[in-house]
Parts: C-alpha cells; sequence; structure tokens
C-alpha cells in the first residue's frame, strides 16, 4: 500500500495497532483521514479488541456510505465535517495474534 501510495503521490500513514486502543482514539483518526483525503493502513488490525473493532466497524460503514453518497459533507462522531473522495482505510492483520 505505501510503494502504490507514493508512486501516485498520495499520501498515506501507517498506524501501528495495538489492544491500548480505544473507539474515541480511532474516530479522531478517521476523522483526520476523512477531512484530508489520504490514505491509511491499519498494521495489525487484529490486535484491537473485539469490542472497539464493532465501533470501528460502524465509523468506517459511515464514512462508506457518505463516500458512496458523493457527500462532501457529513456528520460524524457528532459533528458535520468534510469528506474528501480520495480518503482510503488499508488494513494488515498477522495471524499469529489472536
Amino acid at each position: 500500500v505505501k510503494d502504490l501510495a507514493k508512486g501516485i503521490g498520495r499520501q498515506c500513514v501507517v498506524f501501528n495497532c495495538s489492544d491500548q486502543l480505544d473507539y474515541k482514539m480511532m474516530g479522531k483518526l478517521f476523522a483526520g483521514v476523512a477531512q484530508c483525503g489520504c490514505w491509511i493502513c491499519l498494521d495489525e488490525f487484529n490486535r484491537i479488541d473485539i469490542e472497539v473493532l464493532s465501533v470501528v466497524a460502524q465509523q468506517l460503514l459511515l464514512i462508506r456510505i457518505a463516500l458512496l453518497a458523493d457527500k462532501e459533507r457529513f456528520m460524524f462522531e457528532g459533528r458535520e465535517m468534510r469528506l474528501k473522495p480520495t480518503e482510503g482505510v488499508f488494513i494488515t492483520m498477522n495471524p499469529g495474534y489472536a
């Protein structure tokens, strides 16, 4: 993902996930990504606690629905924000954790 982003001139942020993450931190991360339109690679995504993953899935669904509707602004985590359609979220998983 990083090499592809570099090849097409897109900013890509790699974020190492851990079991210490909570849904509020992930919400802030997704809000920033949605507003700036960069790509994010969530490395070792399966290390996040299952309870947090449930909320993260809902957060990503809100962003996806807004992208599919070609919205320029949308409601996320109780506030209205702009949405750049170049935004992308990618994940990597290590089967050694679980």
